[in-house]
C-alpha cells in the first residue's frame, strides 16, 4: 500500500505566512533592523582600509594595499604595552569594583520597604547617569584641585594639598570611582526587574521554616538573579579590550599618559588627528576581534559551568 507523503512547505512560504500573521510585530522591529543594517553592517566595508594606505582623495578602491602593514606598526611601536597594560587595569578594576557595585545597591534597594524612600532612592542613584560627561570632569576637576573639597578634608585629617588629578598613581581610582558613582543607579535597573520576577511564595516558604533575612538572600535572592548576572557578566568580558575615551581624554593630561593613555586615546591622537585613518581602522579591528574572542570564551566556560549562556 503507497504512504502518501504530506508535501512541506518552502521555507519563503513559511516565512510569508509568518509575516502575514505577525506583520504588527515585523512593523514594530522594522526600524531597528534599518538602523543596525545602514549603522552597524554597511560600514563594515570600510574595515578593509585597515590593510591598505587609504587616501581620501582616491577613496577605498583607489587606496593602495599595505596588508598588515599598520598592524605591525601598532604591535612594535613604543607605545604598544603601555596602552595595551592601561586598558587592561582599567577594565579589570571596573570589573572587580564596578560591576558588582548595582547588584549590591539593587540588593540593598529590594530590602527596603518604605516604598517613598525606595523611590528617592533609585532617583538620586539614576541622575548622575544623565549628567553630560564633561560636567562629570568639570565637578572631578574642580573636587580634586588642590584648594578643592577633597584637598580640605585631607589636610583636616593631617595631609597635605596637591591637585590630585595630576598625580599618575591616583589617576585610575579617581577614573572608577567616578565611573561608579555615575553609572551604578542605572545598572541597577536591570537586576530590580530580575528581582521582581521572583516568586514570593518561596520567602514564606523560607520565612515558614524559619529562613533568617540573610538566609533568604543566599538561598533565594541571589540564585534568583543569577542568570542575568551571569549573562551580563559574557557581555561585559566582551568589552575588555575597550574603554570609552571621552572621560579619559578630557581627564588625562601628559603628566599622567603612563596611567592613563589607554588605546582609545591613543588612536584618538595618533590615527584621527594625524589623520592617519587606515592605523585607527587598523587598532579598531585588533581591538573588535580580541573582545569577540573574550565573549565567545567567556560564553563558552559559562555554558559548561552553570548551564547559562548567550547562545
Amino acid at each position: 500500500m503507497a504512504v502518501k507523503v504530506k508535501n512541506r512547505s518552502s521555507f519563503g512560504e513559511r516565512v510569508r505566512r509568518d509575516f502575514f500573521r505577525n506583520w504588527a510585530l515585523y512593523l514594530m522591529v522594522a526600524p531597528v533592523v534599518i538602523f543596525f543594517f545602514m549603522f552597524a553592517y554597511i560600514p563594515m566595508y570600510g574595515v578593509i582600509i585597515a590593510f591598505q594606505n587609504f587616501r581620501p582623495a582616491v577613496g577605498i578602491m583607489g587606496s593602495d594595499w599595505v596588508g598588515f602593514d599598520h598592524f605591525i606598526r601598532f604591535f612594535q611601536g613604543p607605545f604598544f604595552v603601555r596602552t595595551v597594560r592601561n586598558t587592561l587595569i582599567l577594565n579589570v578594576q571596573l570589573l572587580f569594583w564596578g560591576f558588582p557595585a548595582p547588584i549590591i545597591l539593587a540588593l540593598l534597594m529590594n530590602e527596603v520597604k518604605n516604598k517613598f524612600f525606595k523611590r528617592s532612592v533609585q532617583t538620586i542613584t539614576y541622575m548622575p547617569f544623565f549628567i553630560s560627561t564633561v560636567v562629570v570632569v568639570g565637578m572631578i576637576t574642580e573636587f580634586t584641585i588642590s584648594t578643592g573639597l577633597i584637598n580640605d578634608i585631607i589636610v583636616f585629617f593631617g595631609g597635605s594639598r596637591r591637585n590630585l588629578l595630576a598625580a599618575p598613581g591616583l589617576f585610575r581610582r579617581i577614573f572608577v570611582t567616578s565611573q561608579i558613582w555615575q553609572n551604578a543607579g542605572w545598572g541597577t535597573i536591570i537586576y530590580l526587574a530580575a528581582l521582581s520576577s521572583i516568586d514570593e511564595q518561596l520567602y514564606e516558604a523560607a520565612m515558614i521554616d524559619g529562613a533568617g533575612r540573610f538566609r533568604r538572600l543566599i538561598s533565594i535572592t541571589i540564585p534568583g538573579i543569577m542568570p542575568t548576572i551571569v549573562i551580563l557578566l559574557i557581555l561585559r568580558m566582551g568589552s575588555m579590550m575597550s574603554i570609552g575615551f571621552e572621560q579619559i581624554i578630557l581627564m588625562q593630561t601628559p603628566i599622567t599618559f603612563e596611567t592613563s593613555d589607554v588605546i582609545s586615546t591613543y588612536v584618538y591622537r595618533v590615527g584621527l588627528l594625524g589623520a592617519n585613518f587606515s592605523f585607527a581602522t587598523a587598532v579598531g579591528l585588533f581591538n573588535s576581534v580580541i573582545n569577540f574572542m573574550l565573549i565567545i570564551a567567556a560564553n563558552a566556560i559559562s555554558r559548561r559551568v552553570n548551564e547559562t549562556s548567550l547562545w
